[in-house]
């Protein structure tokens, strides 16, 4: 197949509402399949059903070590630096997150419950204050994990809104010139400022995940270029992702009446049912970062040829109807295989246990302490992002 005869995927500025991209629903009928992508050179891959979407991200034979190589892709800038762990394979992919993943045990992150339960009680308090009515992203599900975050890493209050934005410019879907001069911008900006954290914490040690890794720099286990490509992650995306996600969470429960119903009679139900929105939630807005075959591969019968890309959609793999019967249903009893929203892999996220952790406080407690939360206007005027990778309303507007 030419290039030219290829579909173009191309995800629209603002899809409705949490509908799963029709793209990718027709691309699950046939998994492996040829597409053009917005940026970038050439075509690519495109795997979509849950077992080739796993096998392809947990074979060695397709690697992620893509820096300065002009694959296609979604944006007009790669997201994470150079040197992120993105794109390095095994084996120094391992040496780079044993750094940090002793801060995201499922241990640690049951340490810091507490603290993230006081932050979010502090949220809500101020909230309501407030009221008696409010933006409840704007007000708490946003600060929540930016605040958690940046106790993780060592942030300190006063310059997380600044994270915040630089988040926001990075992780957009930049179409123009001026808007990958914005994103490249801030990513040199959040660069720069976890380079001079991490000076400070040389000098002042704190018990915080920045203080780890400058110890690891300094015992020769990671370079400073991966410090900050590890702090710029997190820092960023540890906050984005969840803040998305949590907002679609908290949107179902003031739009789906049986969901919210079913929450507040079995709050035990809530783990589950964060398991199962995860999976639910299309998160993500096209596809990511991409990996290139270092040999001849098949996959579910077709050939994937030395140096071709490789793109996969897990938000895909988890409408996939052969592993999740009925799989447009949110079903909070259901059972069967693992979700793949945090990946698959080498390359899963490096925190769901935290990721999870926060959905399950939040929701727990906007349950517990306002049980009467409704929307303050009808669903149809709330607004959604646009032009961003992630997925979320803009603000919620709510009553009680």
């Amino acid at each position: 197949m030419n290039v030219s005869e290829c579909p173009l995927y191309e995800v629209p500025d603002s899809p409705p509402e949490l509908t799963f991209d029709p793209f990718l629903r027709n691309a699950l009928d046939a998994p492996v399949s040829r597409i053009r992508l917005p940026y970038g050179e050439g075509d690519c891959w495109l795997v979509t059903r849950y077992d080739d979407v796993r096998f392809v991200t947990s074979d060695p034979r397709f690697t992620r070590d893509i820096t300065g190589r002009p694959t296609p892709r979604m944006t007009k800038h790669l997201i994470p630096l150079d040197r992120a762990v993105s794109f390095v394979d095994p084996p120094d992919h391992a040496r780079v997150r044993s750094v940090v993943a002793p801060a995201f045990t499922r241990r640690a992150v049951e340490r810091l419950r507490p603290r993230a339960q006081t932050i979010l009680d502090g949220l809500v308090d101020d909230m309501l204050a407030a009221g008696p009515r409010a933006d409840v992203v704007r007000s708490v599900v946003s600060p929540f994990p930016l605040a958690v975050v940046g106790e993780v890493l060592g942030t300190p209050p006063e310059d997380r809104p600044q994270l915040r934005d630089w988040a926001e410019v990075v992780l957009t879907r930049a179409t123009d010139q001026a808007g990958l001069e914005r994103a490249q911008q801030a990513k040199a900006a959040a660069s720069g400022y976890f380079r001079a954290l991490a000076a400070q914490r040389r000098y002042r040690p704190a018990d915080d995940l920045m203080t780890r890794m400058v110890g690891a720099v300094e015992a020769g286990r990671i370079d400073e270029e991966e410090l900050l490509a590890l702090a710029t992650l997190i820092g960023l995306n540890g906050w984005h992702a969840v803040r998305n996600n949590a907002s679609n969470m908290v949107y179902l429960l003031l739009t789906r009446a049986e969901l919210r119903e079913r929450l507040l009679s079995e709050p035990e139900v809530v783990p589950q049912a964060v398991e199962e929105l995860l999976r639910w939630i299309p998160h993500k807005n096209g596809v990511g970062q991409p990996r290139i075959a270092t040999e001849d591969v098949e996959v579910s019968g077709v050939l994937i040829r030395r140096g071709e890309v490789v793109q996969v959609s897990y938000v895909a793999a988890c409408r996939d109807p052969g592993h999740f019967p009925d799989p447009d249903a949110i079903d909070l009893d259901r059972q069967g295989p693992p979700h793949l929203a945090f990946g698959n892999g080498p390359h899963h996220c490096v925190a769901p246990l935290l990721a999870r952790m926060e959905a399950e406080v939040l929701l727990s407690t906007l349950l517990r302490r306002l049980p009467g939360l409704r929307l303050a206007v009808p669903a149809q005027e709330i607004a959604w992002q646009r032009s961003v990778l992630i997925r979320g309303p803009v603000g919620l507007p709510v009553t009680w």
